[in-house]
């Protein structure tokens, strides 16, 4: 009798329900099933459309401002400006607190510097009595009479004398004149500027080629308009400055109006030209 060899288990052959076909099973460790031959694992793969496995949630994307905020930037650029402005104010008025006043004085455009012309006339400063001329309308020096116009302020409403007025320049005065017949918010303008300042007088002239005239010793400046800024600037660079007897006071002096008072003996004489 022979002796049966060991027996042989039937390999397991699955079934693929689609085919109908047996395939042996895969090998452990190997390739998983279904995988091509030759190729590479699947990775992961990324999530979003397409993918096969749990999708992530979309990242909301950013949203990028182009445009400049401009707020900063003209604050910026205001206080520069601004900056910038005080410094050269600073600068200027640093410079015309150096300048001489009559470096200041001739910087007013149109001002007329008759010391500069050496007029005999017009740098006589003696005492006469009576009716004088004069070289300019109105004077800006000469002889003149030995009793000056009181320049405290005062508002003459009518003409007065030009040789007790040349006096009141001797002494530093500014003698602010207009046209006869000049509207009156003009003369009121000019008045503002004068009334109670010393070393200030302001009255009418007849025949007077422009609006408004300031007179200094030796210095003129004829203007149109009350309202012209160089008013201040001469006022201000020429009062008590242009003085050609220092120390002389404005008080004390003539008070009338109309022609020259002979100071010998109180008498009036002539017109006042």
């Amino acid at each position: 009798m022979s002796t049966p060899g060991p027996q042989r288990t039937p390999s397991t052959v699955k079934v693929d329900s689609t085919s109908g076909q047996g395939k042996p099973p895969a090998s452990k460790g190997g390739p998983k099933a279904g995988a091509k031959a030759g190729s590479k694992p699947a990775g992961k793969r990324p999530a979003g459309k397409g993918g096969g496995g749990k999708g992530r949630k979309p990242v909301t994307p950013v949203k990028v401002n182009g445009g400049r905020n401009w707020g900063p930037i003209a604050m910026v650029v205001a206080v520069v400006l601004i900056a910038a402005g005080i410094i050269g104010y600073g600068v200027y008025a640093s410079m015309q607190g150096t300048k001489t006043w009559e470096e200041r004085a001739a910087d007013i455009k149109g001002i007329v510097n008759y010391r500069d012309q050496h007029n005999p006339k017009i740098d006589a400063r003696n005492h006469k009595d009576g009716v004088l001329t004069y070289v300019t309308n109105p004077p800006v020096g000469g002889d003149h009479n030995p009793t000056w116009q009181n320049c405290m302020g005062d508002i003459y409403t009518e003409p007065i004398a030009n040789e007790h007025a040349v006096h009141s320049l001797e002494h530093g005065a500014v003698w602010v004149t207009y046209k006869e017949g000049l509207p009156a918010a003009q003369v009121d303008k000019l008045a503002a500027r004068v009334q109670g300042k010393d070393y200030m007088f302001m009255s009418p002239v007849a025949n007077l080629d422009k609006n408004v005239s300031l007179q200094a010793w030796g210095y003129q400046l004829k203007v149109d308009n009350a309202d012209d800024e160089r008013i201040d600037e001469f006022i201000k660079d020429l009062r008590q400055n242009a003085s050609v007897e220092t120390g002389a006071v404005c008080s004390g002096g003539n008070t009338n109006t109309g022609p020259v008072t002979n100071a010998s003996n109180g008498t009036t004489m002539g017109g006042g030209n």
